[in-house]
């Protein structure tokens, strides 16, 4: 980018001019501590901890800064690297950056087939900001090829986004954040970085500022926002509470948020809502990232009335005219709950913020608890497991060697990584043979620490004094003072009546079994990239409809009967009177729009006599054309990869024999597999059916994954 020299202006001035070029306002000027913040990082060159709540702007303090030190002002020069946690977050500040002038990029699991433009731009010197999440610090090969380049050449600011999760008392300490630290301590005193947090108490203040370097700045604000009108009802059933939100959704102004606790209830709220004719949309972990950017937008741009999310919705999501926050169930934490109602009334005078506690939240909090910090019995199991291997062991491997769930299981590697006792290999795992210790001294402290933020939910619940008080005093808020509106100060301001057909059909979709699976309708971004002609959206003529599962492998009751029929160490055997039951019950139930008349089964390596079984069984029971399985002309690769590298993997894998080919044209057509993933296997195999004649393609599996 073009520089100016730092000798002919004053560092304030070309630091407004900067911001009113993020802004695009010619008046805009900087509030209450930005500027002191700017001064430190590029005049000084200090460490600097900023916590301000959501929508001070503190990205406008590391774009202007990092512009600043691009063009010379305090001796830098280099690329700032910012270190953020969300995807959505990422793809809001590149936006933003470039409003300032500021070139930025990201590398990300979303965005692989850009990496070497990117790593490109970065060793050409045209890229001023590089963001990356801390997972990325983890990596091997990108820290031998992008961060020990970027560090010894010459970094200009190193900024740590949502710097809560370094802290162990943080509410969302994650393991990944705990590399920034030693990172950190190994770099010159004299490089500037910032941290950046909007909820973080005195005592995570503290923890990050030591992490941070003994002569760290610290600019403090108060976090209180008197926009939010605050509100808790009482505690009930989950079917309770999405019938009142069936019923009330249009209560609310304007659009917003819905938050759940677990995937399994986000995607059936959604399901209840637009059974109800609302427009909205799940947004979870499982959600791809070509999604997520297109849901985020239509919340945006106000085409849904909300976005069904767990947490996965949260850092960094900006919506300044956001009208409401409904969480059903509890966050464990006031102070993460707090985070996620942060989002709404930004830039408006008024927005509602409902609370509707689960009867089921405690329970859902501890599982959390317990899932994210390791039991020494199960590291020291997959320390083993990897020391006996001689080859490296991937998530799923491991799995049936150990024990461990598969989500607990991730995280414990995570852990275990960062404590330096295991290390990624290609798609698995190794153990480096380093010594490892049990911590018992720090985990048993950092659940003491949960177990108190637990009873201060709970408190908050209570309501005996003011909710913006009691959430501004958990964080520690010198300035925290009654609201004067939320339902402690001013009493209930909503409606409570719940009508008994709204919960009864919300009960109906939380009791019964034949969950929805929504089709792909867009391949994945950079398609070309790595050789494939597929881009943009899914034709209608190559498209699979709407599918179904009789359970997630997550859902109680028939999600953990699928989860051990087909477990990696269970046999591959014929479908148990149970399973067949509810696959007839799943298929008597859905109202598709043309009922299939042929059966395909999908090529299994794994479970081959288990999906022609299932295969056959449908066809016979149905009364439909068995047309046997679909062939593979070539291993398709693991799942475990991004989107892009997975449609590649499949491009041209499937074929459809003359016999079936012959069988499924112009018909509509089941396509049966044991359970469903990503999706993508579905809409490849689907698109060959279509393409072989098929009018069209209905997926159905026993589960789905996730």
């Amino acid at each position: 980018m073009e520089t100016s020299h730092p000798g002919t202006g004053d560092l304030a001035t070309r630091a407004t001019e900067i911001l009113r070029e993020l802004t695009g306002r010619s008046d805009a000027a900087f509030r209450d501590g930005q500027f002191e913040a700017i001064e430190a990082l590029v005049k000084d060159r200090k460490r600097v901890l900023v916590v301000q709540r959501t929508g001070w702007g503190k990205s406008a303090v590391y774009f202007v800064a990092a512009r600043l030190i691009r063009e010379g002002f305090g001796g830098g020069a280099g690329p700032t690297l910012i270190i953020s946690p969300l995807l959505a977050l990422m793809r809001d500040q590149v936006a933003a950056a470039e409003r300032a002038g500021v070139h930025a990029a990201t590398i990300n699991s979303a965005n692989a087939t850009e990496w070497d433009e990117v790593l490109g731009a970065l060793r050409d010197g045209n890229l001023d900001v590089l963001l990356i999440s801390p997972e990325r610090l983890t990596n091997p090969r990108f820290s031998e090829q992008v961060l020990h380049p970027l560090l010894t050449g010459g970094v200009g600011m190193i900024v740590v986004d949502e710097a809560h999760c370094i802290s162990d008392w943080g509410h969302d300490f994650r393991p990944d954040y705990r590399r920034i630290g030693a990172l950190l301590a190994s770099l010159s005193g004299d490089l500037p970085v910032l941290a950046t947090t909007a909820t973080a108490n005195s005592r995570v203040v503290d923890d990050v500022a030591a992490q941070l370097g003994s002569d760290t700045t610290v600019i403090r604000g108060p976090l209180s926002r008197d926009s939010l009108r605050l509100g808790v009802a009482p505690t009930s059933s989950p079917g309770h509470r999405i019938g009142w939100l069936v019923q009330h959704l249009g209560d609310f102004s304007g659009s917003g948020i819905i938050y759940c606790l677990t995937v399994s209830a986000a995607e059936d709220t959604t399901r209840a809502l637009k059974d109800a004719g609302w427009d909205v949309a799940a947004y979870t972990g499982r959600t791809d990232a070509e999604d997520r950017a297109r849901l985020e937008q239509a919340l945006k741009d106000n085409a849904l009335k909300a976005l069904v999310a767990t947490s996965a919705l949260g850092m960094g999501f900006d919506k300044p005219d956001l009208g409401f926050v409904v969480h059903l169930g509890a966050p464990s934490s006031a102070v993460a709950y707090y985070q996620q109602v942060g989002r709404a009334g930004r830039a408006t005078d008024s927005a509602d913020v409902l609370l509707l506690p689960g009867t089921e939240d405690a329970e859902i909090w501890e599982y959390f608890a317990t899932a994210s910090m390791p039991e020494e019995a199960d590291a020291r199991a997959v320390l083993a497991a990897l020391a006996d291997s001689p080859a490296p062991l991937s998530v799923p491997a491991l799995e049936p060697l150990v024990g461990i769930k598969r989500t607990k299981l991730t995280l414990l590697l995570k852990t275990l990584q960062v404590d330096g006792a295991v290390d990624r290999a290609g798609t698995g795992f190794v153990a480096t043979g380093a010594g490892w210790a049990y911590d018992a001294a720090r985990y048993a402290a950092v659940a003491e620490a949960r177990e108190r933020e637990a009873a201060a939910m709970l408190e908050y619940e209570a309501g005996h004094v003011c909710r913006m008080r009691f959430l501004a005093e958990a964080l520690d808020d010198p300035t925290a003072h009654d609201c004067g509106r939320c339902d402690v100060c001013a009493g209930q301001w909503w409606d409570s009546s719940v009508d008994a057909a709204a919960e009864s059909g919300a009960r109906k979709i939380l009791s019964g079994i034949g969950v929805p699976v929504e089709p792909r309708g867009q391949w994945p971004g950079g398609m070309e990239k790595v050789g494939v002609a597929l881009k943009g959206k899914i034709p209608a003529g190559e498209r699979v409809e709407e599918g179904r599962v009789i359970a997630r492998f997550t859902d109680l009751g028939a999600g953990q009967t699928l989860r051990g029929f087909l477990a990696e160490s269970a046999e591959d055997a014929p479908v148990p009177k149970n399973i067949a039951d509810w696959c007839i019950t799943v298929l008597s139930e859905w109202d598709w729009v043309e009922r299939p008349t042929v059966v395909v089964g999908m090529p299994s390596a794994t479970r081959p006599v288990t999906t022609a079984d299932l295969a056959s069984g449908l066809a016979r029971v149905g009364r439909m054309v068995d047309a046997g399985n679909l062939q593979l002309t070539r291993d398709p690769g693991s799942p475990e990869v991004n989107s892009a590298f997975r449609v590649k993997n499949l491009d041209g894998a499937f074929r459809a024999t003359a016999e079936t080919a012959a069988a499924v044209d112009g018909q509509v057509v089941l396509l049966v597999d044991t359970e469903i993933g990503s999706r993508w296997a579905m809409t490849v195999a689907g698109r060959a059916l279509r393409l072989a004649g098929a009018r069209a393609v209905l997926p159905f599996a026993l589960a789905l994954r996730g």
